[in-house]
């Protein structure tokens, strides 16, 4: 009896050790991580890493003949991943694709599906908008069969692409220069910028003048400014309106009060972000470009881990343009409002998403998966990065669900002899919303207690000069508010698109505003001569409308791709004739090349400017170019301080004769030493311009404006 007992409890345990598990296949081993723990030991969760077919690099990858055929092949380097995948699922006992809820994520599972000889029509596709454990849980209660529809939209995205892509970078290559490229959303993008900086290059400005004016209540003064005269508004587009204005006013007489107008105003809430108003946000307020900001909310949609708490996913899925949210993170929101806040921050009805025109509703829009996961409370568990956007997007979130700030204003006019003057004041009466999201909030102007009829007297007349601006350039903020609003591309093209215009140096970044370059300029010209309806906004945007349809089974995908392309490879064949070649000539560098005494050249790489041998490739010297700032190095005194920049594009200080040397700077370096202790000075950029200072501390200069 005693030898029976423990053979039995052998076989048990080999028999559980051996039962075969599910498999789950999702994109990042992040998620799978995180995933894994939620679904427990009878579930084998891993990654493909993105995408395992695609086109092929080397040719189209298209077949015209074939009702455009796409011709996937597995992507070079997914080799081992594909065949980790195979040997998972034959050990499965039953397989499911859990990639992200998106048209990429749609296509995603289909191509795994295909590797691993699946069919279409079995319910093995999960999806959830949120990595949390009863959302997973919930999910893969109710899996379903593979949208084909959302792959189908996909296919004619990439497909359309393609065809672009693949058909004009080979005659940009044969007509300007080789590595050159062409894309449906990024020439738009590109367009766009040029546009706006021939806006600013045909700008003519226009004079006009403001009046402000300081006036006093007894003890108490405040500032008004002119608006015109005997009740209608008055541009003054000249000294001499100013001076006619001026001429009518008595100064030794009073100003009577002609009107108080006190009214109390709402300000709404913000909605909560969708993936363009967060890689707004972000780039305006803590300054991250596109694909930075898109990584951090990548991580922290896959999951953290937060000590006790286990993997956590932080966010909602981050690509989206709709501004929806659901009932149970309302009535989670309002809980927490009420618990924290009090009755009166929790709004009873907080304001409903909207949609921009032509986006899909298929997921809510980008918030916290629980409001309780305050962002003190866990910001020891994140990254800078992943901390600064958690917080911008809790705040956005929490504000949305919360009552409007009540803002007391007051408008009061003043008037001598037919002069109208008048002054705003406001005041914050109820915080609101502007508890939790200050972004905005706006510094109270208290004007004294006035009433009409009563009499005032002036201070002082500060006439003032300007001359209207030139519309500014597009920052990475700017532009993608301008294509969303346009119609063009979607949540996950933006990153992309601005990361391609750059690196092709189709445009660059000055004073992080977007500036074309002279290569940009040409490119653009021959798309704008030969392919106008790829620069056209409503053109691509009607492509995205149409891949919409797509979705909703509304059109043929394979249609819609023919539509397009009939058209589209007449200019092409046109082109081909017709586009004549331009030659790009490179500028001297005006000294010689050491090695075989040919003029040197400035050519244009991957990172920027330098110096080539003309005679390349027979001669392959190159140099560096490097910017002197007239300033011997403090360190060595031998060298000179060169304007030098990280692999991140960021600007600093060097030696020229490093690495003999190793002084360098993140400030710019001035000719004079601390009157104090004989440091060097840098000049420093400040809030309100630059500023002299000494890098110990113990010296600084007046601001420069």
């Amino acid at each position: 009896m005693t030898t029976t007992t423990p053979s039995k409890k052998k076989t048990s345990k080999r028999k559980r050790t051996t039962s075969k598990k599910k498999l789950v296949i999702v994109e990042s081993p992040a998620k799978a991580k995180t995933i894994g723990k939620y679904l427990g030991r009878t579930y084998n969760v891993v990654a493909s890493k993105g995408h395992i077919r695609d086109l092929p690099k080397s040719r189209m990858g298209v077949n015209l003949e074939q009702h455009y055929e796409p011709d996937y092949i597995s992507i070079r380097g997914k080799g081992d991943t594909i065949k980790m995948l195979k040997s998972e699922a034959k050990k499965a006992k039953a397989i499911y694709l859990a990639s992200d809820p998106d048209r990429e994520g749609e296509a995603i599972a289909w191509h795994v599906a295909h590797i691993l000889n699946l069919d279409v029509n079995d319910k093995n596709r999960v999806t959830f908008n949120e990595i949390t454990k009863d959302t997973v849980k919930d999910a893969f209660k109710n899996p379903r069969t593979i949208d084909m529809k959302l792959v189908n939209a996909q296919q004619a995205r990439r497909v359309i692409d393609r065809l672009v892509g693949y058909s004009i970078s080979p005659l940009l290559w044969k007509k300007v220069k080789k590595g050159l490229s062409a894309g449906r959303v990024q020439s738009v993008a590109l367009w766009i910028i040029i546009q706006r900086e021939r806006e600013i290059k045909a700008f003519q400005p226009e004079e006009y003048w403001t009046i402000t004016s300081e006036f006093k209540k007894g003890r108490s003064k405040f500032q008004v400014a002119f608006y015109g005269l005997n009740g209608k508004r008055k541009k003054l587009k000249n000294n001499e309106d100013v001076q006619k204005v001026l001429q009518k006013l008595t100064r030794q007489a009073d100003f009577q009060i002609t009107d108080v107008k006190k009214t109390e105003k709402k300000r709404q809430p913000p909605r909560p972000y969708t993936t363009s108003t967060m890689q707004q946000d972000a780039n305006k307020k803590l300054r991250f470009r596109t694909g930075r900001t898109m990584m951090a909310a990548q991580q922290l949609y896959e999951g953290i881990n937060l000590g006790r708490d286990g993997n956590q996913g932080l966010i909602t899925y981050m690509r989206t343009d709709s501004t929806r949210i659901s009932s149970v993170a309302k009535h989670e929101a309002a809980e927490f409002l009420h618990k924290h806040y009090g009755a009166e921050y929790a709004a009873n009805h907080p304001r409903k998403g909207k949609l921009p025109e032509g986006a899909q509703d298929a997921h809510e829009a980008v918030r916290p998966t629980s409001v309780n996961f305050t962002p003190h409370e866990i910001e020891k568990y994140l990254t800078k990065d992943q901390f600064k956007l958690y917080n911008l997007i809790w705040s956005r979130f929490v504000a949305s669900q919360m009552t409007p700030a009540i803002v007391d204003t007051e408008t009061v006019s003043i008037s001598q002899n037919g002069v109208d003057f008048r002054a705003n004041g406001s005041q914050l009466k109820f915080e609101g919303f502007l508890k939790v999201y200050a972004a905005g909030k706006e510094k109270d102007n208290i004007l004294p207690e006035l009433a009409t009829g009563d009499l005032v007297q002036l201070v002082s007349h500060h006439p003032e000069q300007h001359f209207t601006q030139p519309p500014a350039r597009y920052s990475e903020a700017a532009l993608i508010k301008t294509l969303e609003e346009n119609g063009v591309g979607r949540p996950s093209t933006y990153a992309p698109t601005l990361m391609t215009i750059q690196k092709r140096y189709y445009v660059k970044l000055e004073t992080r505003r977007f500036v074309p370059t002279e290569l940009g300029e040409i490119v653009n010209s021959l798309i704008e001569e030969y392919f106008p309806d790829i620069v056209n906004v409503d053109f691509t945007a009607a492509i995205e409308e149409q891949l919409d349809e797509i979705e909703e089974a509304k059109r043929e995908w394979i249609k819609v791709v023919d539509e397009f392309y009939q058209p589209f490879s007449k200019e092409v064949g046109y082109a081909e004739k017709e586009m004549e070649t331009i030659q790009i000539k490179e500028p001297l560098a005006g000294f010689d090349c050491e090695i075989c005494g040919s003029p040197m050249v400035v050519k244009m790489g991957k990172y920027g400017k330098f110096f080539a041998c003309s005679r390349f490739p027979d001669c392959r010297n190159t140099k560096t170019i490097v910017k002197e700032i007239g300033v011997t190095c403090p360190n060595c005194h031998k060298g000179q301080v060169i304007e030098r920049k990280t692999k991140k594009n960021r600007l600093f200080y060097g030696c020229s004769r490093y690495p003999e040397c190793d002084f360098v700077s993140w400030d710019k370096p001035i000719s004079r030493n601390c009157p104090k202790c004989n440091h060097f000075l840098v000049n420093k950029k400040v809030r309100g311009g630059w500023q002299i200072q000494c890098p110990n501390g113990d010296y600084e200069e007046d601001i420069i404006k």
